[in-house]
């Protein structure tokens, strides 16, 4: 019998991610097993094989599979090695706001109508630019979330909605949520908290701040925080404690930060401009 492991990596109203490691014992078919939620799985290391009825699915590291709630399955593992899989469970609503009607199940309830979808290399980089932030804890709730709903995208491709060109209504949506960053540099947001203080959904808010300021909410905040740092270099003699006053998870992620967008880390640059 296979042995599987996960590790929840992050937790919102929004996604919940979750690194799925099995050591592919198993060689013949399992028993059925039943989806508990829809979400999207993204094999990343070895290969599984996934049965419906008469229908097989490869799962390796090109392709998304798509399990649906209440869908029985089967699981089998033809080669040796075991394998790992990130796995997005999203509300059903997301998806729907998310998912173009090609890939869609036709009724009332949200499902994919496919058991895979192959995805190309910038989505392959996508899944493990996510896992390895999560897993480092370098990415915040609000960045992992990003990182979450721009895999997706890029994995299924976008609904035929687009956000409107950007207009006074627009700009004004945009302009309440740089407000609301700014006013606690520190506070480690979520999207759905943004959203709902915006009035609009996450993805909707998402989609137009990145279309009107040319970057995802999660970069105008550490952006935000990065230039507050600068201001207070001089009134710190605990960079650590400068750090996690601006909300960054370590000191760590607050000096790999800083140093990529100045080119120097917080201590050079006090030295740099004569701060100490």
């Amino acid at each position: 019998m296979s042995h599987m492991h996960s590790t929840k990596l992050l937790e919102t109203d929004l996604v919940t991610v979750w690194d799925v490691v099995c050591d592919g014992q198993c060689r013949h078919l399992s028993e059925e097993e039943t989806s508990s939620n829809t979400c999207l799985v993204f094999p990343y290391r070895g290969v599984f094989m996934r049965h419906i009825g008469n229908d097989e699915a490869v799962a390796e590291a090109s392709q998304v599979l798509f399990f649906n709630k209440g869908d029985i399955y089967r699981i089998s593992h033809p080669v040796e090695g075991g394998d790992a899989s990130i796995s997005l469970n999203l509300p059903e609503v997301l998806l729907d706001e998310l998912v173009p009607d090609v890939h869609r199940r036709a009724g009332e309830r949200f499902g994919f109508n496919k058991q895979r979808l192959g995805i190309d290399a910038r989505a392959q980089a996508q899944v493990a630019l996510l896992r390895h932030s999560l897993v480092s804890r370098t990415a915040e709730p609000l960045e992992g979330e990003a990182l979450a709903l721009t895999l997706v995208r890029r994995s299924v491709g976008e609904r035929t909605a687009r956000p409107p060109t950007p207009g006074f209504s627009t700009q004004k949506l945009v302009n309440r949520a740089k407000l609301l960053l700014s006013s606690d540099l520190a506070r480690r947001w979520t999207l759905s908290e943004i959203a709902k203080e915006t009035g609009v959904s996450p993805v909707y808010l998402t989609q137009v701040f990145r279309k009107v300021e040319g970057m995802p909410l999660y970069r105008y905040q550490l952006r935000l925080r990065l230039a507050r740092a600068l201001d207070l270099l001089g009134s710190y003699d605990d960079l650590t404690e400068l750090g996690l006053d601006l909300g960054f998870s370590s000191h760590s992620h607050f000096s790999s930060s800083f140093r990529q967008a100045y080119g120097r880390t917080p201590a050079e640059f006090q030295r740099f401009a004569g701060l100490r």
